[in-house]
């Protein structure tokens, strides 16, 4: 039996710990909130598999082709092989724990389109699939809590690793956020599920409690990131003063259209100009063609950087039963009933398909550790397909407890003297910033505004050689600053924004070495896709205080 320490309680992490509770493993769960306040819940489209329920004659292969094509062949091919294959077990799985998912009228799981996908294949349960699939798996986690094979750790946050002599995995030092207590908890295996780092960008559409300072942690002692130039704008979001909001893609999955004012007149310029799939073409397609319309043609509605998404054509009854979320979502912030009227949406930064660069089986770089969910990175490639996160996630942190229970148990001597030592060091840290003083010269808060900042301007859905070079300054200025705030705020927010900084650093360096357009990330000054130099995988690493990139063929 091992002690796997699962970090994140999200979708990634309830099924590694579901898992590797049912494989007779020790599990410790932490994360800094319960499952039911993880950003998994927000997910609101679903869940794909080619179950072939709808006649027309999907298969693993056509899920894998899709999965492929939508990451512009930067995905980990035998990776998304497993994902794909396992799909349809998966989701019988989920059913069978009691996921609410919508049925059709056979009593079968409802399947809708999503885009990117030439077949229906993503299950959902309402618009509310992410709360549901949550649900399911927290509901199944409990019954191991009760049988004690499954310790809860709420309330707190990595700060760094334990890394052996040999260079292995052993654990990892958490705080707990509100009393600042710092613990170091050995494990065998450490599987970290501690999302997309959205703090860097601020107005996500996804959750700033995943901050991205875990990751920066785990690249400052070694971790090798892939991909971090690859972030998602979802082409449906609305803006409010704190965030964006989504409206999610099962509203074009179920008949939504995209269009503006073109001569006084309706255009639906999806499907102008994408007339097989129109709205449900690619995410990465759709968002540059509303970037298209309103930034390049001056179209955008009431001269702003808006289009509608009309839903108003689809009956009454589907949209409160299947797309309840999106009307709840629309009469709060906007107070606007989609029934009646179209909806006014812009691109904003919705996922990020690079993080921690995993196999296919979820090993990283270093052994003993694994990762699994948005913060890795092996499945998406340069575009996200709808549908695809919430089963990487799981079908991730399940692949992860797989192989974590293979291995043999961890030296206890070299584990204790790692762990003793790193526990020191971080106690150290904790105590210097505990009697530093206020620095008046300084303010933490300033310069998580500027790092918001200076992402939106220089890594938005076009980027230049120029705006990446002055952003990569900027924020290497920025990281020196965070260093000597003195005692700002409380002890994470001072601990964890330096570590930000660097998964910031890291994707614009990876942007910056990517001399190509593809999927997500778009250069104006390379505007085609160079698959000779640049079909491989983005390597980043940080050696001798500098970050490294390099690029490798695909797994």
């Amino acid at each position: 039996m091992n002690k796997i320490l699962v970090i994140g309680s999200g979708l990634a992490g309830l099924s590694a710990a579901v898992k590797s509770a049912e494989l007779e493993q020790e599990v410790i769960l932490a994360a800094p909130s319960p499952s039911e306040r993880s950003q998994s819940v927000m997910a609101m489209g679903g869940i794909n598999a080619a179950l072939n329920t709808k006649g027309q004659n999907d298969s693993i292969e056509e899920h894998y082709k899709d999965t492929i094509a939508g990451g512009n062949g930067l995905n980990d091919p035998s990776a998304v092989k497993k994902l794909t294959l396992d799909a349809p077990k998966i989701l019988k799985w989920l059913d069978s724990l009691g996921t609410s998912f919508t049925r059709d009228e056979n009593g079968s799981i409802d399947l809708r389109y999503f885009g990117g996908q030439k077949k229906m294949r993503t299950a959902y349960a309402g618009a509310r699939t992410g709360k549901q699939l949550v649900t399911a798996l927290v509901t199944e986690c409990r019954k191991y809590e009760a049988q004690n094979k499954i310790t809860r750790m709420n309330g707190w946050r990595m700060l760094s690793l334990i890394l052996t002599e040999a260079k292995e995995c052993a654990g990892a030092i958490l705080l707990n956020e509100i009393t600042n207590e710092i613990k170091a908890i050995n494990s065998d295996v450490v599987i970290m599920a501690t999302g997309g780092p959205n703090k860097v960008f601020g107005k996500t559409t996804g959750s700033c409690q995943c901050d991205g300072s875990a990751t920066g942690s785990a690249f400052l002692q070694g971790v090798e990131l892939g991909n971090p130039e690859m972030v998602q704008y979802h082409p449906t979001t609305i803006s409010t003063p704190i965030k964006r909001m989504l409206i999610t893609e099962a509203a074009r999955g179920q008949g939504g259209r995209l269009f503006t004012f073109k001569n006084g007149k309706p255009w639906y310029f999806m499907e102008e100009w994408y007339p097989e799939m129109g709205a449900l073409m690619p995410r990465d397609v759709v968002s540059r063609s509303i970037y298209k319309v309103c930034n390049e043609m001056n179209l955008g509605i009431n001269n702003k950087n808006e289009v509608y998404l009309d839903i108003t054509h689809l009956p009454k009854d589907l949209i409160l039963t299947k797309l309840d979320e999106v009307v709840d979502v629309c009469m709060k912030y906007l107070e606007l009933n989609p029934t009646k009227k179209p909806i006014p949406v812009y691109p904003g930064v919705h996922y990020f398909m690079g993080g921690i660069r995993t196999n296919a089986n979820h090993n990283t770089n270093i052994p003993r550790l694994f990762a699994a969910g948005e913060c890795s990175c092996q499945y998406h490639g340069a575009n996200r397909l709808g549908g695809n996160s919430t089963l990487g996630a799981i079908h991730g942190g399940i692949i992860s407890a797989i192989e974590a229970s293979k291995l043999n148990k961890i030296s206890t001597s070299e584990q204790s003297t790692a762990s003793k030592k790193c526990l020191l060091n971080e106690l150290e840290i904790y105590s210097k910033w505990k009697n530093e003083k206020y620095n008046d010269k300084l303010s933490l808060k300033k310069i998580q505004n500027s790092i918001q900042e200076i992402m939106v301007k220089s890594m938005g859905i076009y980027r230049k050689k120029e705006d990446l070079e002055k952003a990569d300054t900027e924020l290497l200025k920025l990281y020196k600053e965070s260093l000597s705030v003195g005692k700002q705020g409380t002890y994470y927010e001072c601990r964890s924004i330096p570590n930000t900084i660097l998964v910031a650093r890291a994707m614009i360096k990876g942007a910056l070495s990517r001399k190509e357009s593809r999927g997500a990330h778009q250069r104006l000054d390379y505007t085609s896709k160079d698959d000779k130099n640049f079909k491989k995988t983005t390597c980043v690493t940080y050696e001798n205080k500098n970050i490294m990139v390099k690029f490798k063929n695909l797994i």
